[in-house]
């Protein structure tokens, strides 16, 4: 006698083939980025490393220094009065770097294949983060070297943004598109975690390996990607989404009309659309808005990225330890901020007014932050998730879901090929705001930390400005769309009312 079909058996079956794959694709690019991401967080875990008070330590026998040296155990050139200076140089040569290339790295990724295109840049980025590690291995005591790393790490980290979003993009409509990218856009705080513990493990003895292994993870995904990254739907005969909602145009461009016994012809025909030129995707509506509103937005959120731990340590007074811990919470909130911006934006419509609501709410929840937000551990706790969340919000739906909505816009008539320099030249605006923050940060706190807000609350506000054509674009549409819908349910009541007469 034959036993009746497993119960999770029927539960598989729900899902169809074209299911199976996109959630494989979710998966694989989320990793792809967590890797990107822990890659470039080992330095910060190290830097406390690099120069330290070895005034309590106990030198080896085979150390001779003066007894009045304190910073004997620290690492050359990082030994000096002067290292946050040489430290911050080391983080704005990535910094810069990553900005200037990612202008150029979304028109490269629409011209190559996205498999080798992201293959490559991963086996790079963990090579160079590797290096990084090396010089302890090397005795490298010179900044030039790590300066050098740092901008070749830079540039080949550029081709990891654009290349998953446009993979994303090609299986993934509109339809449910903010909801998705929002969850799938952890994978920047996974990485942050993963980056950090792994770091953390060799951080106090053999420090290179501190880089070394995230470096040859990141390798090893690399691999792992030339293996098994499914570009387009298309390629495994799967049905790709619907991009925009033009009756006469198909997802792939071609008019509906073609039959099936033309399909082949209809493929040929589309097979391979031209790559949009940079300033063609600039004149796609609403990319210039976006991009603008997107440095500033990206401005605030890397300043409280490098700056946060310290502003908590110095005006909390809690421990480094602590100060740390905390500090995290604002990504917790920005996991949080990304799902429901996108939640919100899919059901309304409103990608400019959701990103407006959220930037206009943030502004003056830091001023309270700042002014409050430090008298406790249960208030600075909640203001830090609420901060993370609408801060990171914005940014998170910005880089993800309008990036994709924007390179998949109807006035490309289908043509997806302008996804990758579209979200090339968001990010790589976005990343100009993230290497000025910091900076901006860097010389405005010795002044005082209420004007580093003032900043940051500033930023905010011009983040808004850049949307608010946008927003009223929203609200026309909205409009429209209530009276249309008015109109609709008059005629029927109008019908029903005849019928009864």
């Amino acid at each position: 006698m034959r036993s009746s079909l497993a119960p999770g058996v029927y539960f598989l079956r729900n899902f169809s083939r074209d299911s199976w794959f996109r959630g494989f694709i979710l998966l694989i690019t989320f990793l792809i980025y967590t890797c990107y991401h822990m890659s470039r967080k080992p330095l910060s875990v190290v830097k406390s490393r690099l120069h330290q008070n070895c005034s309590a330590l106990i030198p080896p026998d085979n150390n001779s220094h003066d007894l009045n040296d304190s910073t004997w155990c620290s690492w050359a050139p990082f030994d000096q009065s002067n290292y946050k200076e040489l430290l911050g140089a080391v983080d704005n040569a990535f910094l810069v770097a990553y900005a200037i290339g990612m202008f150029i790295s979304g028109i490269f990724g629409e011209r190559l294949p996205l498999r080798y295109y992201l293959s490559a840049g991963m086996l790079l980025s963990g090579l160079f983060t590797s290096l990084l590690g090396l010089a302890y291995f090397w005795d490298i005591h010179v900044l030039w070297y790590f300066v050098l790393i740092q901008i070749f790490n830079g540039l080949a980290q550029t081709t990891g943004w654009p290349a998953v979003v446009a993979c994303v993009g090609h299986w993934f409509g509109k339809g449910k598109r903010g909801l998705i990218m929002g969850i799938w856009n952890s994978h920047t705080s996974v990485g942050n975690i993963l980056g950090s513990l792994i770091a953390g493990v060799w951080v106090n003895g053999e420090w290179g390996l501190s880089f070394v292994v995230p470096g040859a993870i990141t390798a090893a995904m690399g691999l792992f990607t030339f293996l098994f990254l499914i570009e387009y739907p298309e390629d495994v005969d799967c049905t790709p989404p619907q991009h925009h909602e033009a009756p006469e145009a198909s997802p792939t461009g071609v008019e509906e009309g073609c039959t099936e016994a033309a399909a082949g012809s209809c493929k040929d025909l589309s097979a391979q659309p031209a790559a949009i030129s940079f300033f063609g995707a600039l004149r796609i509506p609403g990319v210039v808005e976006f991009s603008l509103c997107l440095l500033f937005a990206k401005l605030v959120s890397y300043t409280f990225l490098y700056w946060l731990p310290l502003y908590i340590f110095n005006v909390a007074h809690f421990s480094a330890k602590e100060a740390g811990d905390l500090s995290t919470l604002f990504d917790v909130g920005g996991i949080i901020g990304g799902i429901l911006a996108g939640l919100i934006s899919d059901y309304t419509n409103g990608r400019a007014t959701t990103c407006t609501i959220m930037l206009i709410l943030a502004a003056p929840l830091m001023f309270l932050y700042n002014a409050f937000g430090q008298r406790g551990i249960a208030s600075s706790v909640a203001m830090l998730i609420i901060c993370g969340a609408l801060v990171n919000g914005p940014y998170s739906l910005i880089t993800t879901a309008v990036s994709a909505d924007l390179g998949t816009h109807q006035s490309l008539k289908g043509n997806a090929k302008a996804l990758a320099t579209v979200t090339a030249i968001i990010d790589g605006t976005g990343s100009i705001g993230a290497a000025l923050g910091p900076l901006l940060a860097g010389l405005i706190s010795p002044t005082g930390w209420n004007n580093v807000f003032y900043m940051l609350i500033s930023a905010d506000v011009l983040a808004c400005l850049f949307l608010c054509r946008l927003v009223y674009k929203e609200i026309v549409a909205w409009r429209t769309s209530l009276s249309r819908d008015g109109g609709r349910l008059w005629l029927i009541q109008a019908d029903l009312a005849a019928e009864r007469d």
